[in-house]
C-alpha cells in the first residue's frame, strides 16, 4: 500500500496491520486503552503549545485508536467503524436542533441547556452522566459544575463561590489541627472543589492553569539543577538558601 488522504484507504490498512502484523493482532481493547489515554493527552499537549505539525501526527494517532477500536469490534460482530460515524452523525443532528429544526438558541449558554436537556430526554438518568469516573480529578470536578450550572444549579456570581471558599479554607484549617487524617483529606477535598467553582466562574480552567503552575516549578528546578551542576554542586550538596536564591533568579528570568 501506498499513503492517502483518502479514508477508506486508512480503514483498509488498519484491516490489514489486524491480519498480518503479530504485535497488531494481539491486541484487545483492554490492552490498549491507556495509550489512547496517553494519546488524547498528547493532542492536548501539542495545543498547549500551538504546534500545529504536531497537533496533526498527534490527532492521526488518536483516529488511529477510533478505527483500530471499531476494527477489533467489527471481527467480534459488535459494530464497525461505519455504525460509530453514523451515530455521531445522528446525535449531533438530534442534539443541535437550533441548527437543524429551527429551535432557538440565543447564545452559547442556551444551547449547553438544550443540550443538556435533549440529552435527559434520550434516557439519561442524571444531568452529570456521562463524566467518566477515570477523567483527572480537577476536570471532572470543573465538568461536573458546568454541567449543574447549565441547568441553572450555580452561584450568581464569583463572589458568592469566593465566601464558600473561605469557609471551605477555615473548615480545613480547623480539620488540620486534628488528628483525623480522613477529615483532614474529606475538608481539603472540598478546597479544592470550590477553589475549581471560583475559577470557573471567573472563566478559567482548573487543569489548565495547574498544568501551567507545574511547568513554571519545573522550568524553575530544572534551571536550580543546571546551575548547581554547572557550579561542581547537586542538591544534596546545596543548602535552601541556595536553592531559593536561584528560584528568585530563574523567577526573574521569566522562566
Amino acid at each position: 500500500m501506498k499513503p492517502s488522504k483518502e479514508f477508506d484507504e486508512l480503514v483498509k490498512l488498519v484491516s490489514i496491520l489486524r491480519k498480518e502484523c503479530p504485535w497488531d493482532r494481539k491486541q484487545t481493547h483492554e490492552s490498549i486503552k491507556d495509550n489512547l489515554i496517553e494519546e488524547a493527552y498528547e493532542v492536548v499537549e501539542a495545543i498547549d503549545q500551538k504546534n500545529y505539525d504536531e497537533l496533526k501526527k498527534e490527532l492521526g494517532d488518536l483516529l488511529l485508536h477510533v478505527l483500530f477500536h471499531s476494527r477489533m469490534a467489527e471481527e467480534k460482530k459488535k459494530f464497525s467503524i461505519d455504525d460509530v460515524i453514523r451515530g455521531i452523525s445522528e446525535k449531533l443532528i438530534r442534539r443541535h436542533p437550533h441548527v437543524f429544526e429551527g429551535a432557538a438558541a440565543d447564545s452559547d449558554h442556551q444551547v449547553a441547556v438544550n443540550w443538556e436537556n435533549i440529552k435527559l430526554k434520550e434516557g439519561k438518568s442524571s444531568t452529570l452522566d456521562g463524566l467518566p469516573e477515570r477523567l483527572p480529578a480537577l476536570i471532572r470536578a470543573q465538568r461536573m459544575q458546568e454541567k449543574a450550572g447549565n441547568v441553572g444549579f450555580d452561584w450568581s456570581e464569583w463572589e458568592l463561590a469566593w465566601e464558600k471558599l473561605n469557609e471551605e479554607i477555615d473548615e480545613w484549617r480547623e480539620a488540620v489541627g486534628q488528628q483525623d487524617q480522613e477529615n483532614r483529606k474529606d475538608e481539603f477535598g472540598d478546597l479544592l472543589f470550590s477553589l475549581v467553582n471560583v475559577g470557573r466562574l471567573l472563566q478559567l480552567n482548573a487543569e489548565d492553569s495547574l498544568r501551567q503552575a507545574n511547568r513554571k516549578f519545573e522550568n524553575r528546578f530544572r534551571y536550580i539543577e543546571e546551575h548547581l551542576k554547572a557550579g561542581n554542586k547537586d542538591l544534596a550538596s546545596s543548602s535552601l538558601e541556595e536553592m531559593d536564591e536561584l528560584w528568585d533568579e530563574a523567577k526573574m528570568k521569566g522562566y
